[in-house]
């Protein structure tokens, strides 16, 4: 799994499984840490080829912190896979997939 940023978004490419969770938390971490990043962060899922459970609790740590830095995170191109996890562990109300305005 890597994460290939242009300062106002990221894209996650790869899959986003347990195994690859530790390094998706600690370069994703990095990069929130930044003190230049936009009020809106965009997430991009196009690129994840495949995701299990651990993918739900990520993407929850991701919107706490968010919220803790008084940004907006926005997912889009989020798997059908994720949206079914999400929706069986009853948090798909939080992980809402949203369009990018062109």
């Amino acid at each position: 799994m890597t994460i290939v940023s242009d300062g106002e978004s990221f894209q996650l490419e790869g899959p986003l499984s347990f195994e690859s969770l530790p390094a998706v938390l600690a370069e994703s971490a990095t990069y929130a840490g930044r003190t230049d990043l936009p009020d809106r962060l965009v997430i991009d899922f196009a690129r994840v080829t495949a995701v299990d459970s651990s993918a739900v609790a990520l993407l929850l740590e991701w919107l706490r912190q968010a919220k803790a830095r008084n940004k907006t995170l926005v997912f889009v191109n989020l798997p059908a896979t994720l949206l079914a996890l999400a929706g069986l562990y009853g948090v798909s109300e939080l992980i809402q997939p949203a369009a990018i305005a062109a």
